[in-house]
């Protein structure tokens, strides 16, 4: 069983059937894969991760190891499920950015972050009709489909994962699903960490250098009516080492209105729509409080909405 490696170049090429049918594998049967050519150039990744990981040092190395210690971590003795060992920070990019607003960021980092996010948004853009192409759906259908009134949701969550004392009773970041669209991430490829459940087994995501991992959101999950689903993934805490990870979400706007793609409806054996009609911002507001329980009581309690209207599929 290997983790789905996709060289993106080839997609331009006389490979790109193969390379299609290894895109739709992998949306159909892992929910991951890990990108390599994906087109942001090397010299722009080496530039992130060092100003990523000076940052951390500089800013939030320090202010980490006294929140653990004050909260007891350090010397837990049971098993903790409440918290998760990570030291983060979020970047809006649209519909707003909040880049010049957050506080101990150098302008230099500023820039090359807003720089790197852009790349990222158009990737994922391209990324979703490649997607639009394997489901038969109209190009555009994804992207538009996360439209609200001021376009999609964007931003990146910047996480370092320091060294744990206790991996076995703290995880790094514990199991879940992601309530959006497609996201991407840029990991460290020194320090590993991230798994995915694969048929009941917890697989490794191997670390890359100058890789994109992406992985599929909940929101894929309802539009694609079950053909693509999002998966349960982790982060396991590591003795030595400290794992950067970037990830950036590509997500609806939040008064996107979500529901499974009517063609895919009538593509369904028995022609039922399994998943709700929802805005994305009522979603949000469920999975904020359900981040780490099953996603399926999430989707049921969305059906229990019965505001919207039914789905026309003829």
């Amino acid at each position: 069983m290997e983790f789905p490696i996709i060289n993106l170049e080839k997609v331009n090429g006389d490979e790109r059937k193969a390379t299609m049918d290894m895109i739709k594998d992998a949306c159909e049967n892992w929910g991951f894969f890990e990108l390599v050519n994906h087109g942001i150039p090397v010299e722009v990744m080496d530039t992130v991760e060092r100003l990523t990981k000076e940052h951390y040092k500089k800013s939030m190395e320090q202010r980490f190891k006294e929140l653990v210690a004050s909260n007891g971590l350090v010397d837990a003795s049971a098993e903790v499920n409440d918290v998760d060992w990570e030291c983060t920070f979020h970047l809006k990019h649209l519909p707003d950015s909040n880049i010049s607003e957050l506080p101990d960021l150098e302008d230099k980092y500023r820039k090359v972050m807003k720089d790197f996010a852009l790349r990222l948004e158009k990737l994922a853009e391209d990324l979703l009709d490649l997607l639009c192409e394997n489901l038969a759906l109209e190009k555009g259908y994804l992207k538009e489909a996360f439209y609200g009134a001021r376009g999609p949701t964007f931003g990146t969550k910047v996480a370092n994962y320091p060294p744990c004392p206790k991996p076995e009773l703290i995880k790094g970041l514990r199991a879940h699903t992601d309530a959006g669209g497609i996201i991407l991430l840029f990991q460290d490829d020194r320090v590993s960490g991230l798994q995915l459940l694969k048929d009941d087994e917890w697989i490794d995501v191997p670390p890359m250098r100058h890789s994109i991992v992406v992985n599929l959101g909940d929101q894929l999950e309802v539009i694609t009516n079950g053909k693509y689903k999002s998966v349960l993934h982790r982060v396991i805490a590591q003795t030595e080492g400290t794992r950067m990870s970037i990830a950036s979400f590509y997500n609806p706007g939040s008064d996107a209105v979500i529901y499974p793609a009517p063609e895919l409806v009538e593509d369904a054996q028995e022609k039922t729509q399994v998943y709700p009609k929802f805005v994305f911002e009522d979603y949000m507001k469920l999975y904020s409080a359900l981040k780490f329980q099953a996603k399926e009581p999430r989707f049921e309690a969305m059906k229990a909405d019965v505001s919207m209207g039914p789905i026309a599929t003829a």
